[in-house]
């Protein structure tokens, strides 16, 4: 067994089948998802688990170059905003309607318990040299 980092067998395995240039959306609970789309559902229960948690697990796998969130997020969940803007470099804003497109084509969607309003942002995969 894993002694540390990600456990789920289903996300560590995704996870290391990326490559560069690829994206993973990281979304709540209320995202619609495509049909066909590798889907890593973590959701439990309303918030659980965290948004903010998984990012930060995500983070500490990946190399990431960039990333793509609903200009909404702004708005309508500001302590989501901050965190975007804390954890990730520069933090790209586009119309929700075009985020939801963005993920349609990720390579991997990682669905969070997060019940909170546009919690979701497509990380852009990098590579570690």
């Amino acid at each position: 067994m894993k002694r540390g980092g990600i456990l789920n067998a289903a996300l560590a395995g995704a996870l290391a089948r990326l490559g560069h240039t690829d994206r993973v959306l990281v979304c709540d609970s209320g995202m619609p998802l495509r049909r066909g789309a590798e889907i890593v559902d973590l959701a439990f229960l309303p918030g659980v688990p965290a948004f903010e948690t998984v990012l930060d697990g995500l983070l500490a796998e990946l190399v990431v170059e960039g990333a793509t969130a609903a200009e909404e997020v702004r708005e309508a969940n500001p302590a989501c905003d901050a965190l975007l803007r804390a954890r990730l470099p520069g933090p790209a804003y586009v119309p929700h309607e075009r985020l939801k497109e963005l993920g349609r084509a990720a390579e991997l969607v990682v669905r969070t318990g997060e019940a909170r309003p546009y919690a979701n942002v497509v990380l852009h995969c990098g590579v570690p040299f």
